[in-house]
């Protein structure tokens, strides 16, 4: 018997096609975090961090901007590592991830270059500190991740003319790959199990139809990687990353859905960047 087995048995049984939830990201955050071991509570840290992200790039702009309460620091929290890296401190990586203060101190100390996007690089960041965790599932996950977003990316910019080495995000031989290769697949194939899936998924012309296949991507690989894993934290990290997704598909219907599509390929056109939406 697992150590999370109490946890793990008393958790619902998801499906992406759910259109109703007894549970949610939030309640996952104040229910079975505390629960955790200080080990397991850093491993799935690394989630919950995706909103501390979004709530750095909000308070650098506005220190009394609203923020989304699943991160794992609060506002008052943020704004004072803001303030002290802003005036030279150093704060210690136990307080504090590392990527978050390197981001942040680079934001005061460098001049941004024009169409350079800061959430390409917290991304960069943010996946390259993730990778680095010792739990094989996780650091696995964020590459797999990283791998899927960037291929998307690098389709969907050459169909629209777009400079790839402005919207990659990292420096993975697969990064690599895609900002040099001039291959229909980018010499990916025998690298990347899903790259022909992907290319196949790239030209659905439908967003809503793409998005959801692409999350039934995502959703099969952690499904098939924690087979063997019944109660362990591995399961329970599984369980809020597909909670994750049928909460965003709960909120995006069709017509949401076609509007995001339109937008997506009126920046595409106009400007050297990939909205936050379709980088997912």
């Amino acid at each position: 018997m697992g150590k999370y087995y109490y946890l793990v048995a008393g958790l619902p049984k998801l499906a992406l096609e759910d259109n109703k939830l007894s549970y949610t990201v939030a309640d996952f955050k104040e229910d079975i975090y505390p629960a955790l071991t200080v080990a397991d509570k850093k491993l799935v840290s690394l989630f919950f961090l995706q909103y501390d992200n979004a709530n750095v790039l909000k308070l650098l702009k506005d220190k009394e901007a609203a923020i989304d309460g699943r991160g794992v620091f609060s506002a008052e929290e943020l704004n004072e590592y803001i303030l002290r890296l802003k005036e030279g401190d150093r704060i210690e990586n136990s307080m504090f991830p590392a990527y978050l203060s390197t981001f942040i101190s680079e934001y005061f100390t460098n001049p941004v270059e024009e169409n350079f996007l800061l959430e390409n690089r917290l991304a960069a960041l943010y996946y390259a500190y993730a990778m680095e965790c010792k739990n094989k599932f996780v650091s696995s996950w964020f590459a797999f991740n990283l791998t899927v977003n960037n291929i998307l990316v690098a389709l969907a910019a050459r169909k629209y003319k777009m400079e790839l080495s402005s919207v990659i995000v990292g420096d993975t031989e697969v990064c690599e790959a895609l900002r040099t290769s001039n291959a229909r697949d980018f010499g990916l194939t025998g690298e990347v199990d899903c790259m022909e899936q992907l290319m196949k998924i790239s030209e659905i012309s439908e967003l809503v139809e793409r998005e959801k296949k692409i999350d039934q991507l995502r959703w099969n690989w952690m499904e098939e990687a924690t087979f063997f894993d019944y109660f362990t934290i591995e399961r329970l990290f599984v369980f809020l990353l597909q909670l994750d997704m049928v909460e965003r598909w709960m909120v995006l219907d069709k017509e949401k859905g076609n509007l995001l599509f339109r937008n997506i390929i009126a920046t595409l056109k106009d400007e050297v960047q990939i909205p936050a939406e379709f980088k997912k």
